[in-house]
């Protein structure tokens, strides 16, 4: 009887003993798989910096409207209360508010500087849509499905910017197909930061255009990387960033020296 316990207790230790390696060897294994798929780097914070003086340099230059346009097929429509806008300009006043005093003078509150959606840190526009239509990515690209739009426009009532448009009409048929498919009447639409672009290694259609054909006023890249040109011309030029105080935490900068 004695001698049956002792082999009992001794399978008894063998299978724990195994049992527990087993174990331990599936954590480490899970443990390393675990390790290995960790990322190397931080995940991307995209960003699009706007030199105003060489954007001024040019003041008829329409080289990153027209590409944006043209590449999004954006309608030009003939009533000015039906306009479509991705990106455009406005007046120094109407962007900058706060940086208007009595002593600004009348062609700085008439400067036109290029505006977009700003791809808010904290953007106000998807917490209010019903469809779940709009919103932030993990690379900070606001994005937008036009396709889930129900056309409620309360994305355009939450943001403080006038950066989305609201689709009256049908838009013209294109005679050429375009890669980016039109929008019908009753949807509203923005500035993607050309997302399906940066999905594929490109930059945005804006920047693109900019440098080639208009003044090299456009940068794009990732914040997350201190290396990246954009990081560098944040960490040494002065900047802008639109409506500050409302804590949207805009990805858009504006370079002003």
């Amino acid at each position: 009887m004695k001698q049956d316990l002792t082999r009992r207790a001794l399978l008894a230790g063998t299978s724990a003993t195994l049992i527990g390696a087993a174990v331990g060897a599936t954590a480490e294994a899970q443990g390393q798989l675990s390790a290995d798929r960790k990322p190397t780097h931080p995940p991307p914070h995209y960003a699009l910096l706007i030199d105003t003086d060489r954007c001024l340099r040019g003041t008829d230059c329409r080289a990153c409207i027209d590409a944006c346009h043209e590449s999004h097929s954006v309608p030009t429509l003939s009533d000015p209360r039906h306009e479509v806008k991705w990106v455009w300009k406005a007046p120094f006043a109407g962007v900058f508010p706060e940086q208007i005093h009595s002593l600004t003078t009348s062609g700085r509150r008439q400067m036109p500087v290029l505006v977009t959606c700003n791809h808010c840190g904290n953007p106000p526009c998807t917490r209010v849509c019903p469809a779940r239509a709009t919103w932030k990515r993990a690379d900070g690209i606001v994005a937008m499905d036009p396709h889930r739009c129900i056309g409620c426009r309360y994305c355009m009532a939450a943001c403080p910017y006038g950066a989305r448009s609201f689709n009256w009409e049908n838009p013209p048929k294109l005679l050429r197909r375009q890669s980016y498919p039109q929008r019908c009447a009753g949807v509203v639409e923005k500035c993607t930061l050309c997302a399906e672009r940066i999905d594929v290694g490109q930059a945005p259609v804006c920047v693109e255009a900019c440098m080639n054909n208009g003044r090299g006023a456009l940068s794009f890249g990732d914040l997350s990387n201190p290396d990246s040109h954009v990081a560098q011309l944040l960490a040494t030029r002065q900047v802008l960033r639109r409506k500050p105080e409302l804590g949207t935490q805009p990805n858009v900068y504006y370079l002003v020296s």
